[in-house]
């Protein structure tokens, strides 16, 4: 069995920024030189989720405006108190969670025909990471 681990790093500009990773993940695919195996990208920031849906620009605004209703950006949080401004990010990415696994196969990330990986930065402009996996023969 062969292995990489790799990790992709973001510096947004914005607090909450979606960026679709499917091209670099392939990349790294790519590189490790597995034909058959998984894929695991994870983010390492709990204020921060990686998921996998279509990459269409209305479905984007669909999230930002779904997220905001069921976690108020500007709402009253507890964890807040502690000085921080970012619990909405910490329940925003319960929500949207943390990683995502994804079959290769023939040295390919083996997707539906609409499926791309997204990295989610929910409190971004700050320098945060992803872990991406690739294990298999």
């Amino acid at each position: 069995m062969k292995s990489l681990t790799e990790h992709l790093w973001f510096n947004t500009s914005k607090r909450i920024e979606f960026i679709n990773i499917t091209g670099k993940v392939g990349e790294l695919v790519k590189k490790s030189g597995i034909k058959e195996g998984l894929v695991l990208v994870n983010a390492m920031h709990i204020t921060a989720s990686v998921f996998i849906n279509d990459n269409e620009s209305g479905l984007i605004e669909d999230y930002r405006e779904w997220l905001a209703k069921l976690v108020d950006p500007k709402g009253y949080y507890k964890h807040n108190l502690t000085g921080e401004d970012n619990a909405y990010a910490h329940l925003m990415r319960t929500i949207m969670g943390r990683e995502v696994v994804v079959a290769v196969t023939d040295g390919k990330l083996d997707f539906g025909p609409w499926e791309r990986i997204f990295y989610l930065e929910l409190d971004g402009q700050r320098k945060k990471r992803v872990l991406v996996k690739v294990i298999g023969e």
